[in-house]
């Protein structure tokens, strides 16, 4: 029976130079840093934070990213490859070689965002929930473009379908539509991103520090929850799984999201950065105020 279907046959190389080949990948990757900079930029500036400490958190983003998504890859789906012989385990150093994983770029992401505050925080004015509140809009929209990402690349996609927006994957010798699931993911983080840029230029004042964050982590890591259900197995020991790894791997921090907003209604903080008013200068002394000999 045929089905109303995208047949995707997409390069996944922009150009090639010699040995050199420019990947949507890598150009969606990268993107999602820079629009996340500029973003992140404009709440600094709202806020009165120096933006002289936009590099350091950016090349804290880039490392942590790069170093939790590729480790979580490693280890949370193929242990046994990786760590079973010296020549999976020098892979592990080479994420060109293709395999990353979200929950553990998530997991990496905490502990620099951690450091950076413990480092920064204190003498500008906010702390590691302000920057997880902040931080998490942009992750957002960076997270689409990598969904994106592996449209293009024709990977982590979707079972069968008979719904009119099935991908055929060819490059990958399918013949039937599937669920681009790619897709789904993409258009649950953009969405969550618009909502939450809304709540922060329109009711920053009205919100509570931890609001954001907690929003981000259940509704991301929820739809990541219901999309796997669709989603073909990452690799062959979840075939005997009642639920897969990322579903396993996400159900921690959905109830961290709800456990960010508990505190953010309990707590009742600020979600905007507060800096201390300056003291008032002392007033000069005059021959009044001398005491008299």
């Amino acid at each position: 029976m045929e089905y109303l279907a995208i047949h995707w046959n997409i390069d996944p190389a922009i150009l090639h130079i010699g040995g050199f080949e420019l990947r949507w990948y890598s150009l969606l990757f990268v993107s999602g840093f820079i629009l996340g900079w500029y973003i992140m930029k404009s709440f600094f500036v709202r806020e009165k934070i120096s933006t002289d400490l936009l590099d350091p958190m950016l090349y804290m983003l880039l490392i942590c990213t790069i170093v939790g998504a590729r480790l979580g890859h490693c280890l949370f789906y193929q242990p046994d490859y990786y760590l079973g012989s010296w020549k999976g385990f020098l892979e592990i150093f080479m994420p060109w070689k293709g395999g990353l994983a979200s929950h553990g770029g998530t997991l990496a992401l905490l502990l620099g965002i951690w450091w950076y505050a413990r480092k920064y925080g204190p003498k500008n004015d906010f702390d590691f929930v302000w920057v997880l509140d902040h931080l998490v809009i942009p992750v957002s929209f960076a997270a689409c473009f990598i969904r994106l990402g592996n449209l293009f690349n024709s990977e982590i996609y979707g079972g069968p379908t008979n719904l009119p927006w099935g991908f055929v994957f060819e490059r990958n010798g399918e013949t039937v539509p599937c669920h681009p699931t790619q897709l789904y993911e993409a258009g649950t983080y953009l969405l969550l991103g618009c909502v939450l840029m809304w709540l922060y230029w329109k009711k920053l004042d009205k919100v509570y520090r931890g609001t954001f964050v907690g929003i981000f982590l259940t509704v991301c890591f929820g739809a990541r929850f219901l999309i796997e259900f669709i989603k073909n197995d990452q690799v062959e020991f979840e075939a005997n799984m009642a639920l897969n790894m990322g579903q396993l791997l996400s159900i921690p921090f959905v109830l961290l999201g709800i456990g960010f907003l508990v505190y953010a209604y309990t707590r009742k903080l600020p979600a905007r950065a507060v800096h201390p008013d300056p003291a008032p200068k002392a007033k000069p002394e005059t021959h009044y105020a001398r005491p008299l000999k």
